[in-house]
């Protein structure tokens, strides 16, 4: 952060996701005051609250606005200041934290803080989907259908997420679909179909492992129908950034997509379920957000290999396994 007079805005979701942030108004104003910046803390109250109190934040001047909370709370402040001049700050306190992962910003508080302090600003791609935005993925299907079962939970975290993913898959059927991806169509029977314009849900799921967030391109995947062999691939390269190495997925780049399905219905924007018309349009905005970020990190060649070792020592042996 230059040392120079600027105005920041932190917004507190003080119920998003899991951990305390009892401390985190103290450590910003610490910040704020050993650099002659102008504070303003705003705590959110309901829904939709974080992009109300945004928007007065830049009506009244802001240079750098502080998000503190979980996806749906990054997402409102996120999507409120497109194509601003006010850069935004991530201190990702939420159960997923898709974006903070995908920029590499610590999900430490401090160290968070810390990346704001190092002044890095890097500038993003965000998409469209039926005028709705979304910086990480949308997706329709069986995704789609576990967003909304886990928006309805009380309790958040990885252990209820997983619970309810197996819930889900015991009922789910595949639908048809038929995609408009730029000049090509297709038709498919399908468990999901997501749009990535970065490459994971959160918690290190990688559904669209080459997305590039600055690229001016999604990455759409479908995951056509599967049996119980082959969950345990499937679930070891989603986490291992190769999902798209499984006979099941089918990926292309695009820069419109449109998705029509049989009836309207639940999708899901970086995890949030919304309902959504049976036909929906998705496009990339290109260069549509400033964000405050460290230096990129990547996988050393080493862990990638072993990633690699990993998956193929799986495919081998569960077909065995499951006899």
């Amino acid at each position: 952060m230059i040392n120079q007079k600027v105005s920041v805005h932190a917004i507190i979701n003080p119920i998003s996701g899991v951990g305390s942030k009892r401390a985190i108004p103290r450590m910003i104003e610490n910040i704020c005051s050993r650099n002659d910046h102008a504070l303003t803390i705003s705590f959110t109250e309901y829904a939709g609250h974080a992009s109300v109190l945004t928007q007065a934040a830049l009506d009244a001047g802001a240079d750098y606005i502080i998000a503190v909370g979980g996806d749906g709370t990054v997402n409102e402040i996120a999507r409120a200041m497109l194509h601003s001049r006010a850069i935004l700050g991530i201190v990702p306190k939420g159960s997923g934290n898709g974006l903070a992962r995908e920029l590499h910003i610590p999900m430490d508080s401090k160290k968070a803080l810390e990346v704001i302090l190092k002044g890095n600003v890097t500038t993003i791609d965000c998409c469209s989907a039926n005028q709705r935005v979304f910086f990480c993925t949308c997706g329709v299907g069986f995704d789609a259908a576990v967003s909304q079962k886990f928006a309805a939970e009380k309790r958040r975290g990885s252990i209820t997420y997983i619970k309810n993913t197996i819930e889900e898959y015991l009922s789910y059927r595949p639908q048809p679909y038929e995609l408009l991806v730029d000049n090509q169509t297709i038709k498919e029977k399908a468990f999901l179909v997501a749009c990535g314009n970065a490459s994971q849900y959160g918690n290190n799921a990688f559904i669209a492992p080459h997305a590039n967030i600055q690229d001016g391109m999604m990455d759409l995947t479908i995951l056509s129908p599967f049996t119980p062999l082959d969950i345990a691939p499937l679930a070891i390269q989603l986490f291992t950034k190769q999902i798209d190495r499984n006979s099941k997925i089918k990926t292309l780049k695009a820069k419109q997509v449109r998705i029509i399905r049989q009836q309207d219905g639940v999708m899901h924007l970086d995890g949030e379920p919304v309902m959504a018309d049976a036909v929906i349009d998705i496009h990339v905005i290109p260069a549509a957000l400033k964000v405050f970020t460290p230096e990129v990190i990547t996988f050393s060649k080493e862990v990638h290999n072993f990633f690699e070792e990993v998956t193929r020592f799986f495919d081998k042996r569960l077909p065995y396994i499951f006899k």
